[in-house]
């Protein structure tokens, strides 16, 4: 399957993509499409035979409870709606906490690594299984970008994608920018990780932008692709030629002639780093290299169900530290940690202010200051519509915004969305606060 050159599909440059030359395929975020409509610039997109391929975020493979049915259907009747070769999602948990661990449900709003061990290979491998059965074309995963490092690692990341590869059959998504990313913040080799991993299961790559700021890159997908990142995609091609490569861009839009000279580099890049024939004699070997293989791992007869117990442990203990301001677990970076977490928060009042537009509105220039603190205490638990509602709630218990008028405003968005339900004592609260308003 040749996908081509692509460029991801947003709302807000959908216009621009219709217009864009050489443009063979999109790819879409599955969450954000309706399951029976597609956007009318997606539909004349696909009339002119330009394929669409749905990329989920929210399926939390590598967490520790099997993929939700509704999620797997959700994301099935996306691919049948598209009409797509391929679905695509992550090696990475969004989700910990719950009766497994007998702690509150916990989310980070975000793609977090998996530790590379065994346990959670054995984890993942079984998620992945029960999502390939449930989906009815093939699924490819995302190798992730990332700020920390687990300790204790057992596995390279080209190795536990081998491995992957190797129990499940699942296909690969490579994004050369988290590649990039995972060398400058964790001291990987980006050409060591290719040579490990199976290239000839690649689906399709990624090419993204990022930043630097104080020794961390960071995979804003709001900044021009660099030099660096593509290096990293003319070690790849260097190596094999993917059926597709994709540009990413999520935020801070460029002009569409900007757009147009990032899509020329990844070509140019390509063509001069194409793979001369090679001598596949040597075994054993991944992408045309000789590699070393993993160490065997030793069999111990533990249940998978007490292997999920151990990782959801680690997992929710990581996650808690980051969203809920509970202590740093044994081995972890404490700055790196803090830079995680506050990149989680505001990312949280980034997507909030998307989804809730109202009340940066009502709330000025007070609002990302407020929406911080506010985070601090307050881990997101139902999804980033009811983080906006609970975000509106706090303030007005507290009393906030001081001005009466925003108050007033701010009081009126949130019964306007909180919907008919028993009201808890919050609410009772807010309903007083707001017939003292009424009564100035």
């Amino acid at each position: 399957m040749r996908l081509g050159i692509g460029i991801g599909w947003r709302p807000e440059i959908a216009d621009t993509i219709e217009t864009l030359p050489g443009i063979d395929w999109v790819e879409t975020v599955a969450e954000n499409l309706c399951p029976d409509h597609l956007p009318d610039a997606l539909v004349r997109l696909r009339e002119r035979g330009v394929t669409v391929v749905p990329h989920g975020v929210s399926l939390g493979l590598g967490g520790v409870e099997r993929p939700d049915p509704g999620r797997l259907a959700d994301l099935a009747a996306r691919a049948e709606l598209l009409g797509t070769p391929l679905v695509t999602e992550h090696i990475a948990f969004v989700r910990a906490g719950g009766p497994r661990t007998g702690s509150p449900g916990l989310e980070a709003g975000h793609l977090l690594p998996v530790p590379r061990i065994w346990d959670a290979l054995d984890v993942l491998c079984e998620n992945v299984r029960i999502a390939q059965d449930s989906l009815p074309v093939p699924l490819a995963l995302e190798n992730i970008a990332a700020l920390i490092s687990w300790p204790g690692e057992e596995l390279t990341e080209g190795q536990f994608l081998a491995e992957l590869v190797e129990r499940t059959g699942v296909r690969l998504l490579i994004d050369v920018a988290n590649l990039h990313t995972n060398h400058v913040n964790r001291g990987e080799d980006p050409a060591a990780a290719l040579d490990e991993l199976p290239v000839e299961a690649i689906a399709y790559v990624h090419v993204a932008g990022g930043v630097e700021k104080d020794g961390v890159w960071h995979d804003t997908h709001a900044h021009p692709v660099t030099e660096p990142v593509l290096d990293v995609l003319a070690e790849l091609r260097s190596r094999v030629d993917p059926p597709g490569v994709l540009l990413e861009r999520d935020d801070d839009f460029p002009p569409a002639e900007e757009l147009a000279g990032e899509l020329t580099a990844i070509r140019t890049t390509l063509d001069r780093a194409a793979a001369p024939v090679r001598d596949c004699g040597v075994s054993p070997v991944r992408g045309g290299r000789s590699v070393s293989s993993p160490a065997p791992r030793r069999r111990t007869g533990t249940s998978l169900e007490a292997v999920r117990d151990r990782v959801a442990v680690a997992q929710t203990a990581l996650l808690s530290a980051l969203v809920a301001g509970t202590p740093v677990p044994q081995g972890f970076d404490h700055r790196r940690l803090a830079v995680q977490s506050h990149a989680l928060a505001a990312k949280r009042a980034g997507v909030v202010a998307k989804v809730a537009p109202e009340l940066p509105q009502i709330l000025g220039a007070g609002y990302r200051d407020a929406f911080l603190a506010y985070a601090r205490t307050r881990p997101m638990s139902g999804g980033y519509r009811r983080d906006a509602l609970n975000f509106a709630e706090g303030l007005l218990i507290a009393g906030l915004p001081a001005d009466d008028r925003a108050r007033r405003r701010l009081t009126h968005w949130w019964q306007d969305r909180a919907g008919a339900r028993p009201p808890r004592r919050a609410t009772r609260l807010v309903r007083a606060a707001r017939a003292a308003l009424a009564g100035r």
